[in-house]
């Protein structure tokens, strides 16, 4: 169940901070697969939305989120799914508090996470997502099931960034 906490108590959250959140909240209620979750959160997302997270290179745009954010996510944890414990709005600021949960090779893994999203006109200009990567990288190194899976991720990144930086 998820509280709604004003920020600021003379100022309630603006109608899009309210729509924007429950439809957050549905987005990673029970995710079906990386493709139905990003058709789900692109409409939310500006053109130029920057995706910003622990230990891994910033995401700009939808097409960006879709293949570097939530196809590999869903690699390594394909049952990923989260809910919304809390979140406060403060004009359009959005802090979301959320327990993410899934299964990484082969066993239960859940962290906790605080994305601090910036809105604009009712879209996503920008997401940073706060959370403590240990826990989840000592859950892919406890199970080796993860670790091929992980290793291909990490692989991707690489390339990923390498062809970006070798681009004029």
């Amino acid at each position: 169940m998820s509280t709604t906490i004003a920020a600021d108590q003379r100022s309630p959250s603006p109608p899009s901070a309210e729509a924007w959140v429950a439809g957050f909240v549905e987005g990673w209620r029970a995710p079906t697969g990386p493709d139905a979750f990003a058709a789900h959160f692109r409409p939310m997302l500006a053109p130029d939305v920057r995706l910003i997270q622990p230990r891994l290179p910033d995401v700009t745009g939808p097409q960006a989120f879709e293949d570097e954010f939530v196809r590999p996510l869903f690699r390594l944890i394909p049952d990923l799914r989260g809910e919304v414990e809390r979140w406060a709005a403060q004009g359009e600021v959005l802090y979301i508090e959320l327990t993410l949960r899934g299964t990484l090779g082969g066993q239960p893994v859940s962290w906790r996470v605080c994305d601090r999203v910036t809105l604009r006109d009712g879209l996503a200009v920008e997401r940073e997502s706060y959370f403590d990567p240990v826990p989840l990288l000592a859950a892919v190194a406890a199970r080796p099931r993860a670790w091929l899976p992980f290793v291909r991720l990490q692989a991707r990144r690489l390339a990923n960034q390498l062809s970006t930086r070798r681009k004029p």
